[in-house]
């Protein structure tokens, strides 16, 4: 891939937004095996050039983005502070979701990261809603919805692609085929191998890319923001991605070979854009080690920020239950 039609800052960013993220990620998996956090903890390791590469294409002062429960790498893409993620995963009061979330139910209105969502596939309607609201009020806004290859089969996917071809809605459903939902391969439950084309029962514009490789996310999911901003139409992509560890924390991953795992390492999203980067001058060995230790440094100080917060007060325990 040539990359010198990209600009440097660009470049360079996506680089550190991923980075960033598996740095952030081991350490969670490190505080979890300590556990200092507790409950479900799912982690984003691998699977980096997909928030990254698509969140890279929105302006989140008019744009949103929806996930999952595997929500930290969209999260830190959408530009909430490590200390504020990491506080929410040690359910404590500085925390995004004031600790009352945990990991799964990262939330920052401000920054238009509408979630996080427990519920496989709860969030599809969530996002649906919000592009409606977008097409309601005539604005500028793009959707982008972000489930794993495990909610595909949910009436909810169904139902929001429906009803987003029928009123032509601004959002672009992103399946992050990871290969495995929990812990069976996705072509043991699907009776099609190829995600992309399931949109076509709803008349919706389906696409299948390469998720371990931020360019081709960034440059597909540019086009499709700027296409859906004008035309209003709702898109599909089927992003073929891998995660490296289980799919929880309590997950030994004992269901795919070792052969598999390190084949797919050979496609480390990050490793493939560092390494064009070093091809095309743009990046030395020395400025990548800096990037990695000030990930590092940030994420280590997230854990004393999470260490030295308060507990949520106990009469919090029923706020915010009743509107």
């Amino acid at each position: 891939m040539d990359i010198a039609k990209y600009d440097k800052s660009l470049l360079l960013k996506l680089l550190k937004d991923m980075l960033f993220i598996r740095r952030f990620e081991e350490v969670c998996g490190q505080m979890y095996g300590l556990k200092k956090i507790g409950g479900f903890c799912h982690l984003y390791i691998g699977q980096e050039a997909v928030a990254v590469g698509a969140i890279a294409a929105l302006d989140l002062q008019k744009d949103y983005a929806l996930t999952a429960y595997r929500d930290h790498g969209h999260a830190l893409a959408c530009g909430m502070s490590a200390d504020a993620v990491m506080a929410e995963l040690y359910g404590k009061v500085t925390g995004c979701s004031r600790g009352k979330g945990g990991s799964m139910h990262l939330f920052d209105a401000d920054k238009h990261m509408f979630g996080g969502n427990g519920i496989v596939g709860a969030h599809l309607p969530v996002a649906t809603g919000v592009a409606f609201k977008i097409r309601y009020r005539k604005e500028d806004g793009v959707v982008l919805c972000f489930f794993g290859d495990g909610a595909i089969h949910q009436g909810t996917f169904h139902e929001s692609l429906n009803m987003a071809k029928i009123w032509n809605l601004p959002v672009i459903y992103i399946c992050e085929n990871n290969q495995y939902g929990m812990g069976t391969a996705y072509q043991r439950v699907s009776s099609v191998d190829d995600f992309s084309i399931m949109s076509s029962a709803y008349d919706i514009e389906g696409k299948q890319i390469n998720g371990m490789d931020v360019l081709v996310v960034y440059d597909e999911l540019k086009n499709a923001v700027d296409k859906a901003r004008t035309d209003h139409l709702p898109r599909f992509f089927e992003i073929r991605t891998y995660r490296y560890k289980g799919h929880s924390m309590s997950d030994p991953a004992k269901y795919r070979t070792e052969e598999e795992l390190s084949e797919y390492k050979k496609q480390d999203p990050i490793l493939i854009l560092k390494n064009r980067l070093l091809d095309a001058g743009l990046l030395s060995e020395d400025e990548y080690k800096e990037m990695d230790n000030e990930c590092k440094t940030i994420s280590k100080q997230s854990v004393a920020f999470a260490e030295q917060s308060e507990e949520p007060p106990i009469e919090s325990l029923y706020e915010d239950i009743y509107v």
